[in-house]
């Protein structure tokens, strides 16, 4: 399974202005500013030539690949920016995925070759996608935490009745529910999910016919990385009735589960995130709030989801 997305080179910005002379008399002050007129100029062909750099594009082929026991960094450091400081053991969670690796694939640079100019090592992992069963693994530390997790952020940002529904659901045990983890770094783009999605809904079907751990799941549950515009997220207006335009996804597939999904809520992790995710993230120079968006999604609607994959990512 491979495909040929494309990530942008990153260019710096324009050169910051000097700091405001001291006071002068009249020709010096008219000659200064004739002066940064040239200079204005000559930043305006320095920022061309930045814009340039930046929309240089570098092909690069991605493939998936079964995960295992040296994929266990590359994975961690993904699941981490998606937890930030939440009290998640990503250490055993790394170490389940691995050990079910019937399913779930990682995204690896195809034929790195030892004369290229890039720094890339051939195992690095730019992202993965697998599954894990939290009624099979309760008990684990992690499925606990990550219940936990999902529990006291719905009563922090919803009605009761919203929570009420969620505890039922994450533990009946009659009705499984899978915990669904798809990350990737930001330069892959979102073609990539269809196979990889794709690629698992089959290891899901394979590993139920076989009787092998992950196989059924009557809930899919996903935490997606998103965005607000920063000031207009009220926390009062979380849950079912947020309006979904108000969301930016960072896996922008992942609007299609949150469609489907019978419940679903936001909250902040903005105090959890660093300098350079918390509060830094624009879009078109818009400052966002980045959240974490829980989905639950019922399983018979995944054929729903993989063909809006199908219609809006095939290259």
């Amino acid at each position: 399974m491979a495909s040929r997305p494309k990530r942008r080179a990153v260019g710096s910005g324009a050169p910051q202005p000097s700091g405001v002379p001291d006071q002068r008399d009249e020709e010096e002050e008219e000659d200064e500013m004739e002066d940064e007129d040239e200079d204005d100029g000559d930043s305006d062909e320095e920022e061309d030539e930045d814009d340039e750099s930046v929309d240089e594009e570098v092909n690069v082929e991605f493939e998936a690949y079964s995960i295992s026991d040296k994929d266990y960094d590359g994975i961690k450091k993904l699941l981490q920016q998606l937890f930030l400081k939440a009290p998640v053991n990503t250490a055993e969670l790394t170490d389940l995925l691995i050990q079910q690796n019937h399913i779930g694939s990682v995204i690896k640079q195809t034929d790195v070759s030892e004369d290229s100019d890039d720094d890339v090592d051939e195992d690095e992992i730019f992202g993965f996608i697998s599954l894990l069963n939290l009624t099979e693994r309760k008990g684990t530390q992690c499925a606990e935490q990550i219940k936990e997790l999902i529990l006291s952020s719905c009563e922090k940002s919803c009605g009761k009745s919203l929570v009420e529904q969620l505890d039922t659901h994450l533990n009946d045990t009659s009705k499984p529910v899978g915990f669904l983890l798809s990350e990737r770094f930001i330069n892959v783009p979102p073609q990539i999910a269809l196979p990889m999605h794709q690629q698992l809904q089959k290891e899901l079907a394979q590993a139920h016919e076989t009787n092998k751990p992950c196989g059924k799941c009557y809930f899919y549950l996903l935490i997606s990385k998103t965005f607000v515009e920063a000031g207009k997220n009220n926390s009062k207006k979380k849950g079912n009735n947020q309006k979904e335009e108000e969301l930016m996804f960072a896996n922008a597939e992942e609007e299609f589960f949150y469609e489907k999904a019978v419940l679903k809520f936001s909250y902040s992790v903005q105090e959890e995130s660093d300098t350079r995710l918390g509060g830094r993230w624009s879009f078109d120079d818009v400052p966002m709030k980045p959240l974490r968006t829980v989905m639950l999604i019922p399983g018979d609607r995944m054929n729903e989801i993989m063909d809006k994959l199908k219609e809006h990512l095939s290259v």
